[in-house]
């Protein structure tokens, strides 16, 4: 059996068809078609199907497909420990990541990394992109999202957890509130929000303070970039979440945390299992890990 024949199995299971796997492997969808007829031939039993102009993979083909992902994990375990009896994480490792995380792990983590290995990085902001998908293309993807609310789940997919950020509630300075130690859904339900796109994972929180006092909270704006919600923070004209750890700082903006709802969002990093067996993969994973850490520590002892 062919391997890279069963490589472009897996990716129609992952892509859904054929003009995807084709763009994807820089091939056409003609020699993509026949690629894989050539690996029906070889096994003796259909393994994709017509379901209306396009193709879904038959039993057999699934059962296959997962077995192609078993053997590129075996390949990648094969060359991962050739690359460490070289004792040299070299070559290029792609990522792409939310623009907060990017913000705040990517400088570190570009700069700890060995002469030899290449980062390129990339960012999409999160409501554009079914962020587990994107691993079919890039390395590692940086995805987060609130508690319970997973998208990866299923997926077959390395998880590894990088760190639970919380999500405090952005006041401007003089607020009446600027002076607690920390608020509650009550003392806030009522003011006016600078909000997020519709869809947006921290939206979840408001409809949770919503919920738990009864009242609707009024959202007047809506941004996806959290330095123009800290700027109209500065401004005096409405209150925020923002990000602990990827708040800019301003002097303007006060941050307190929220008491009464899980205000965190967990971040993550998500790899297909062949792609994190790399070293070099696995050498970036590492210095993503000990810049998360350091963030963290950072922020804990300024408390």
């Amino acid at each position: 059996m062919d391997v890279r024949r069963l490589d472009l199995l897996r990716e129609l299971s992952e892509r859904g068809s054929i003009t995807a796997v084709a763009a994807a492997t820089h091939r056409t969808p003609s020699a993509v078609s026949q690629q894989l007829k050539k690996l029906e031939r070889e096994v003796g039993v259909p393994l994709t199907e017509r379901s209306g102009r396009g193709l879904t993979l038959t039993s057999a083909g699934i059962a296959l497909a997962r077995s192609a992902g078993d053997v590129a994990v075996a390949l990648a375990k094969a060359g991962a420990l050739w690359d460490e009896f070289r004792n040299h994480p070299s070559g290029e490792v792609s990522l792409v990541t939310f623009p907060t995380a990017g913000q705040m792990l990517l400088p570190g983590t570009l700069a700890a990394l060995p002469d030899g290995l290449v980062l390129r990085c990339t960012d999409l902001d999160p409501e554009q992109a079914d962020f587990p998908a994107l691993t079919a293309d890039h390395d590692i993807v940086l995805a987060h999202a609130m508690p319970g609310q997973q998208s990866w789940g299923g997926r077959g997919l390395r998880v590894i957890p990088l760190m639970t950020e919380p999500l405090d509630v952005g006041l401007p300075l003089g607020h009446r509130l600027a002076g607690r130690s920390f608020v509650a859904p009550a003392d806030v339900v009522d003011e006016e929000w600078i909000g997020v796109p519709t869809g947006f994972p921290f939206e979840r929180i408001l409809h949770e303070i919503e919920q738990q006092t009864g009242r609707r909270a009024t959202v007047t704006q809506r941004f996806s970039d959290m330095r123009v919600v800290e700027a109209f923070i500065t401004a005096g004209l409405g209150i925020a979440l923002v990000p602990r750890y990827t708040s800019s700082g301003r002097d303007g903006v006060v941050l307190k945390p929220l008491r009464g709802v899980e205000s965190t969002r967990q971040v993550v990093a998500l790899m297909r299992p062949d792609v994190a067996e790399r070293l070099a993969v696995r050498t970036v994973l590492a210095a993503l890990q000990a810049q998360a850490a350091q963030v963290q520590a950072a922020h804990d002892a300024a408390q």
